[in-house]
């Protein structure tokens, strides 16, 4: 059968796979995208999925931490000279405030887009916002965050201990930092394996024993071989399984473990968001 080079080119976008082998899977998949996705991996074709893709837009990310809430937004625009306009990062400032402190839940909120509205009719460039989000803060809570470049990646990582006062050492506060740096550097799809969907797990162990079959192995020796490249995956795409971006000897969770017992505390890491400008979710 024939298949749309747009196809070809998209599945390669995603994949990371060669033209040929991503057109080959597409016809063995009868034109399926995400049968001729799967093939690739099984192959071991296609790169490890991820969660954003191509850029599509220009804009900011901001973020915003106050004493019971933080925020993170993307306002998103046509050119890259106005996302470098003050103007326009001014607003995205402005827009992220008041979704923090007024409890705004969506980007059609009036008192938004008028704002939006006024810059659009001053600058002539389309302009809106592409989604924010916010954490609540208790007191036992901590945030943290790191932006990449002119705005262009943002991060929000959230933190809980069971000694608040822990969050007032300077190395503490230096080593949530570095957490909020690691996630840039690695954008990680997961907090932790229990995030992880079931479904994504089933068929990432159909395509890892795929793999394994043709090595002609006894069955039992297949699903321990598995069940390792399982646990070689999640550590790869779990925040707190990841080697540390400062310390690739131990994990995240493990470095956090070790400081928190040095301090006398508990500490972990809750929750967290990474935004990149013009990302496809």
């Amino acid at each position: 059968m024939e298949v749309k080079a747009s196809e070809v080119k998209k599945l390669r976008d995603k994949t990371g796979a060669g033209m040929l082998d991503c057109k080959k899977a597409l016809i063995e998949a009868s034109g399926d995208f995400a049968q001729a996705e799967k093939k690739l991996k099984e192959l071991g074709l296609a790169a490890a999925a991820k969660r954003s893709h191509k850029a599509t837009k220009n804009g900011i990310v901001t973020t915003l931490i106050t004493e019971k809430k933080a925020g993170i937004i993307e306002l998103y625009c046509e050119t890259d000279f106005v996302a470098r306009n003050k103007d326009f990062i001014d607003l995205a400032d402005k827009l992220l405030k008041d979704v923090v402190e007024q409890g705004i839940s969506s980007p059609e909120d009036p008192s938004l887009t008028d704002q939006m509205n006024n810059l659009i009719s001053k600058i002539k460039e389309n302009m809106g916002i592409r989604r924010f989000e916010t954490f609540e803060l208790g007191e036992h809570d901590y945030a943290t965050t790191y932006i990449h470049g002119n705005g262009e990646i943002g991060v929000l990582v959230k933190f809980h201990a069971d000694k608040p006062e822990v969050f007032q050492d300077e190395q503490v506060r230096s080593l949530t930092f570095d957490c909020a740096l690691h996630a840039a550097f690695h954008n990680p799809p997961y907090l932790d394996a229990a995030q992880v969907d079931k479904a994504y797990i089933s068929e990432q162990e159909d395509i890892f024993r795929k793999q394994v079959e043709a090595l002609g192995k006894p069955a039992n020796v297949i699903d321990n071989i598995v069940k390792g490249k399982i646990q070689k995956h999640l550590s790869e795409v779990c925040f707190l399984q990841q080697p540390f971006v400062k310390d690739d000897k131990r994990k995240v969770e493990q470095v956090l473990s070790d400081l928190g017992k040095e301090k006398g505390a508990s500490i972990t890491l809750t929750d967290f968001r990474y935004y990149k400008v013009g990302e496809e979710e």
